[in-house]
């Protein structure tokens, strides 16, 4: 019994080994440091199941953000306070020779983080993120054209909890092929502080990151999903990513956004292969 009070106390260490106002971050494991960073709302634990499938010893950082999974929301701007807060955790957990591994606005936020800290970070895997979302979703809008204060996101805020979730289930059925996982995604939608989730989007859609990655160093591995039509997808990612130096580009066929849900096996040999060179 008491052997397993002491374990428990350990992994309680572990869990909260960091906790700021922005991020939240899950310690486990011994070895090369990889950062796992979320897409938008999803809490950290969406890499559980890779973390699983892993061949090699990992010191595995999952990240979680202020909105989400239960964290206390901040101030505006979000992304900027994450990313800022991210940094700093990892100049004072003097991480070196670093891996990340970022799905969707974790992707990007982890090429962000790539082309800040050049000389601290190995490998870094973009998981069908983008470094500017505003160009294939909202192409021709410029980035002072989006405010907090507008008539969608107005909407969105003042939405019955009935129609926000009828928004957030069939948002969740477009991302993956995987019907067993819609809930849960859906589920993460739900469960988010609906002014970081609005507001929060609007700092997404704003960001342009596409002139900075020419500063990162780390071999890096973009994976993008085939949907809805793999040839326009292999052309914009080419476009976007064109000024990181050191570069390969998967496409995975027959994915929707979770790769790592609709083609896991394909997607863990993949970053497997990557990590291992």
């Amino acid at each position: 019994m008491k052997k397993q009070l002491i374990t428990l106390s350990f992994i309680t260490i572990c869990i909260s080994a960091f906790a700021g106002p922005a991020i939240k971050v899950e310690k486990s494991g011994s070895g090369e440091p990889i950062l796992f960073l979320p897409g938008f709302t999803n809490p950290g634990s969406v890499w559980q199941e890779t973390i699983r499938n892993m061949e090699g010893t990992f010191e595995n950082h999952l990240i979680s953000y202020a909105g989400f999974n239960g964290i206390q929301s901040i101030e505006m701007p979000w992304y900027s306070t994450i990313k800022s807060e991210l940094i700093k955790y990892i100049v004072e957990e003097d991480l070196t020779d670093l891996n990340i591994i970022g799905h969707s606005m974790g992707g990007t936020l982890g090429a962000d983080i790539a082309a800040e800290l050049p000389d601290r970070i190995k490998r870094l895997i973009v998981v069908d993120g983008l470094p500017c979302m505003r160009e294939v979703m909202m192409p021709g809008v410029a980035a002072d054209q989006l405010q907090y204060e507008s008539p969608y996101n107005n909407q969105m805020l003042s939405m019955t909890d009935e129609a926000f979730k009828q928004n957030a289930s069939m948002m969740a059925k477009y991302m993956t092929f995987r019907e067993d996982k819609v809930e849960t995604l859906t589920q993460w939608i739900l469960d988010a502080d609906r002014k970081t989730y609005v507001y929060g989007y609007t700092d997404l859609l704003k960001l342009d990151i596409r002139e900075s990655l020419s500063a990162i160093k780390a071999e890096t591995l973009v994976i993008a999903a085939s949907f809805p039509d793999a040839k326009t997808v292999q052309e914009t990612v080419e476009s976007q990513f064109e000024r990181v130096p050191n570069k390969q580009i998967l496409i995975a066929e027959n994915s929707r956004h979770f790769i790592m849900f609709d083609q896991k096996d394909w997607f863990y040999e993949k970053v497997n292969s990557f990590l291992a060179k």
